[in-house]
């Protein structure tokens, strides 16, 4: 060998080192995402992150495939078993699930929007409650300017019971009903937003909660206690109490832990129940450059079967609807 051969020769073998070295950089961030998604580790700007875990989860195979292409073995094994972690975190929302609950009672069909400072269309929101026989209806972000538009475009003549708490901003709550409502109120939660509830009692059913949910947003440091806090007091299902339906914006999705946490308490998730779950309902319908995430939701006492969920875009809002159709408990 000689002096000038030996960088030569040396060559492939520095390739190589960088070559998984830049291997491991792909595969560590995914797996450090795994941890804190299995565990509920999300702690401050983590909690806006974790919100994307899905796309997390379909970009995590490509570390699998460049590792198999390069023969790296080790990163190779780890970036499968990450992938495969982060897959059973998020692909069964795609799926409809065995149990979907009980499927002998009374049908109830509900639906949820955030109305953005009520600037979505108060026709299109009625239109949505006409043709999907919606017999309860729940609106965040709802003003007093939305009050009166969504009066005059006839809401009334098909909702005529409500309780409502219409504030300027973000804070207010809405919730309209078929039935009448008993102990209708709004209580402020922690994040300062206005929850609307009630409870109906359609015909040959019985009593049901409802409330529209709507926690502080996570959109700032200062206001993750906020969303903790509001997230922790919703209302746990209770077996011994009427069943519960909170619908609403939760400001989170089924990858964070707090949200797992109430579902835990006796709920199921609509949507995941149907195979709808990875379908977004906030990001970009309003012209803004975001990935479209899943944080309305329709939770369902265990007692409550879910038939059907659907999407449905609204126009000026950065929400879109979600309509779940449910078979809820007879009367006794």
């Amino acid at each position: 060998m000689t002096i000038t051969d030996a960088p030569t020769e040396t060559r492939p073998a520095r390739r190589r080192v960088v070559v998984t070295v830049l291997l491991w950089l792909l595969v560590i961030p995914a797996a450090v995402w795994f941890l804190g998604r299995a565990f509920g580790l999300e702690r401050g700007i983590l909690v806006m992150l974790v919100a994307f875990t899905p796309y997390v989860a379909a970009w995590s195979w490509i570390p699998v495939l460049l590792a198999l292409i390069g023969r790296r073995w080790a990163a190779a094994a780890v970036a499968a078993l990450v992938a495969f972690g982060l897959a059973v975190c998020v692909l069964p929302r795609a799926l409809p699930n065995l149990d979907t609950g009980p499927s002998a009672g009374v049908e109830l069909r509900v639906m949820t929007a955030n109305l953005l400072f009520s600037g979505a269309d108060p026709a299109e929101i009625v239109r949505l409650v006409r043709e999907n026989d919606i017999a309860v209806l729940a609106v965040q972000e709802f003003t007093p300017n939305g009050e009166s538009a969504l009066a005059a475009a006839g809401l009334g003549d098909l909702l005529p019971y409500a309780q409502l708490a219409p504030e300027y901003g973000a804070s207010g709550s809405g919730l309209y009903s078929r039935h009448p409502l008993t102990d209708p109120a709004s209580r402020r939660n922690d994040g300062g937003f206005q929850q609307a509830y009630g409870t109906i009692q359609p015909p040959g059913a019985g009593p049901v909660f409802v409330e529209s949910a709507h926690p502080l947003a996570p959109a700032h440091p200062t206001m993750l206690s906020g969303w903790s806090a509001d997230l922790r007091e919703q209302p746990s299902a209770d077996p011994d109490a009427a069943p519960k339906i909170l619908l609403g914006d939760f400001n989170a999705t089924l990858d964070h832990r707090l949200l797992r946490d109430l579902i835990a308490t006796g709920y199921r998730d609509a949507a995941d129940t149907a195979g709808q779950g990875l379908i977004g309902t906030w990001g970009p319908y309003d012209g803004d450059p975001i990935p479209p995430v899943t944080i309305d939701h329709v939770l369902v006492d265990e007692r409550i079967g879910v038939r059907d969920v659907s999407v449905h875009g609204v126009n000026r809002s950065d929400h879109r609807a979600l309509i779940a159709s449910l078979t809820i408990p007879a009367a006794s």
